[in-house]
């Protein structure tokens, strides 16, 4: 069985470019609405899980890979989305959960959880072990990279399972995870010589295991193409200053780019992304970032229809939980308290995504939606606090405004790649 990605480098080539939507979350109402669109569009959804999310310890989701795919294929039958059309993808894939242990047991850590990816059917598979261990400088060398990514797709190879052989994406040269940490300037777009490079050592690694046929489904580079968003801004896509990047997949036939961090580019800017070959798009923060949105526009909307001006209980109660288990977000906002505390709930890094499952959380963002019931939302309120959520004279309840501010900034993805 072939599988669908496949399909990407070929279109390239044929001079019909396409791309397709990384949905990079964990998020239930995230899942809900991009499988949602794929079944009313009848197309495949790529939902991806990292390995700092996902892993056979459970990750900071509390999920194995076999979880995982559990939870996504439950939401997909409560949508009437076939299964048949998911694909299932596993980012960042190697030693950085354990790159404090050494380099031998962290890689053994690896190779576990790769080996729990494919045994759960995760079928695209991203392998990242750029980063160095204990007692190894921070960036490790080409060779050795490519050494260890060869070693995890060997056993990726012996424990797969489902009709798909796994495809690959190789590279490491990505934005950092989740958005910049400080003020965007200029962005280093990768060197054609250096995505040459990588695919030559990569391509020797595997040879030298045997693994020539796996190679072969190499479909995409990980490369910076000049795309990044930090707290409150964004560095979109120029065409110009990537065009040599692009034209060196003209010597590369067989595979795409891969971008990391599009969230926030214009919808052209990503249309000119697919057709200049990026065609796997990862989106992740846009999405709870929107959905943040959503909730603190609902708690307001709810309080109006109490009948009293809007509280901010919701965020009252979001500051706290994030006060109290500061973990997520310290090392990656920086100032004075007001500044802190802006970035806390506006940041477009969106680093309160981590907070939404936290027992108190949870609780506040059901008590909301409790007291909304199923109340339809006046558009003369709603339009208020949430200006996109519907369309004039329409009417709506507080689950379709949750889902549908997801799925707006899925459909600027799907026309993009379309």
């Amino acid at each position: 069985m072939r599988h669908p990605l496949l399909d990407l480098p070929d279109a390239y080539r044929a001079g019909h470019p396409r791309g397709i939507t990384s949905v990079c979350s964990a998020h239930p109402l995230v899942i809900e609405a991009a499988l949602t669109l794929a079944r009313d569009l009848r197309r495949p959804a790529l939902i991806e899980a990292t390995c700092n999310q996902v892993n056979q310890d459970g990750g900071y989701t509390g999920m194995t890979p076999a979880d995982f795919r559990a939870f996504v294929e439950t939401i997909a039958g409560k949508v009437g989305f076939d299964p048949a059309g998911l694909i299932l993808g596993g980012d960042h894939l190697g030693p950085n959960p354990w790159k404090h242990l050494p380099a031998a047991p962290a890689m053994d850590k690896a190779r576990r959880m790769i080996a729990a990816f494919a045994a759960a059917g995760f079928s695209k598979l991203h392998l990242d072990t750029s980063m160095g261990c204990l007692g190894e400088p921070v960036a490790l060398s080409d060779e050795v990279t490519a050494e260890r990514a060869a070693r995890l797709a060997e056993t990726a190879e012996a424990s797969g399972a489902g009709p798909l052989k796994p495809v690959y994406v190789i590279g490491t040269e990505v934005p950092v995870p989740g958005g910049a940490v400080e003020a965007l300037d200029t962005l280093q777009i990768t060197r054609p010589e250096a995505v040459r490079r990588t695919h030559d050592v990569h391509r020797a690694a595997f040879a030298a295991r045997g693994l020539e046929n796996a190679f072969d489904r190499v479909i995409a580079l990980v490369v910076q193409p000049g795309v990044e968003f930090g707290h409150d801004d964004v560095v979109h896509y120029d065409p110009a200053r990537a065009r040599d990047l692009s034209e060196s997949l003209r010597d590369l036939p067989g595979l795409v780019f891969e971008a990391h961090s599009t969230d926030y580019q214009h919808e052209a800017g990503l249309a000119a992304l697919v057709r200049d070959g990026f065609a796997i798009l990862k989106v992740g923060p846009w999405l709870t970032f929107a959905l943040r949105e959503a909730l603190y526009g609902l708690d307001a909307v709810a309080d109006v229809l109490d009948g009293h001006p809007p509280a901010g209980a919701l965020m009252a109660t979001m500051e706290q939980v994030m006060q109290d288990a500061p973990g997520h977000w310290e090392s990656h906002y920086h100032g004075v308290p007001d500044t802190l505390w802006r970035q806390r709930h506006f940041s477009l890094s969106d680093r309160i995504r981590y907070y939404w499952p936290a027992p108190r959380a949870k609780a506040a963002v059901d008590a909301l939606l409790a007291r909304l019931g199923d109340r339809t939302l006046p558009w003369s309120v709603a339009g208020q606090y949430l200006p996109d959520a519907l369309a004039e004279g329409g009417e709506g309840d507080a689950h379709a405004v949750l889902t549908g501010a997801v799925r707006r900034v899925l459909e600027r993805y799907e026309r993009a790649a379309a």
